[in-house]
């Protein structure tokens, strides 16, 4: 089975569709998959359910999903950063579901383990909690949190080889293993691939069994959030 795809937008042209759920691996801008979130732009899909640890800023990352109003619906943990976003929640034009970091994590990871379900102490008490199951043990109250799985999961790694094996940079790793993990469809951009068997083993951070799809990125653009202060009075 071939799994390298020649772009980002053939990869996806025949599995995106109209009220996907789509996760998308990354924190903040790092890690996350640039071409692949270009290409579902351009596929001009709507109503998208995206579940990842932020939305982007504003024109990158998911907010260029968010400027062309292709998402309908948020599981997020952090939303800051992204004025579109603020505007568009705050006018009731997109909708949220407002996650704990941990607790977005363990659902994506139990997702992909086939998990439909789990409890915590995150969240008890609070909004969070809120509509949910609860129950004791050992005298503690804990929330039942449902695992999440997603119809597409697009990843950035760093090396792959044409198994799909994954490997990610340091903390460019962060959420992309379980939002690999919880994909129907995994499409995986990388900045190099390998042939088979060129990967050390014991190096390997997402299996090729979670992987159906490869994109050649060899040169993103990589940006980072920049520090912002005001001049000592």
């Amino acid at each position: 089975m071939n799994k390298i795809f020649p772009s980002a937008k053939v990869a996806l042209a025949d599995i995106v569709m109209d009220g996907a759920v789509v996760a998308v691996g990354g924190f903040g801008l790092c890690g996350i998959p640039e071409a692949l979130i270009s290409a579902l732009r351009d596929s001009g899909v709507q109503n998208l359910t995206a579940i990842s640890n932020n939305a982007g800023v504003d024109g990158f990352g998911l907010g260029e999903l968010l400027a062309t109003r292709q998402i309908k619906k948020m599981i997020a943990s952090y939303v800051g950063e992204n004025k579109e976003f603020e505007r568009q929640y705050l006018a009731g034009e997109l909708e949220l579901e407002f996650t704990p970091q941990g607790t977005l994590a363990e659902k994506l990871r139990a997702g992909g383990c086939g998990i439909p379900a789990f409890f915590t102490r995150t969240g008890v008490g609070t909004l969070v909690a809120k509509g949910k199951e609860t129950r004791e043990f050992k005298g503690e109250t804990y929330v039942m949190e449902e695992s999440l799985v997603a119809d597409i999961s697009l990843v950035k790694a760093w090396k792959a080889d044409a198994a799909g094996n994954l490997i990610y940079r340091r903390t460019a790793r962060n959420f992309n293993p379980n939002v690999a993990m919880a994909g129907r469809i995994t499409v995986a951009e990388v900045e190099e691939i390998l042939p088979t068997g060129e990967l050390d083993p014991d190096a390997i951070h997402t299996p090729g069994i979670f992987v159906q799809r490869l994109v050649l990125n060899p040169h993103p653009e990589k940006r980072i959030e920049q520090r912002t202060t005001r001049a000592a009075p």
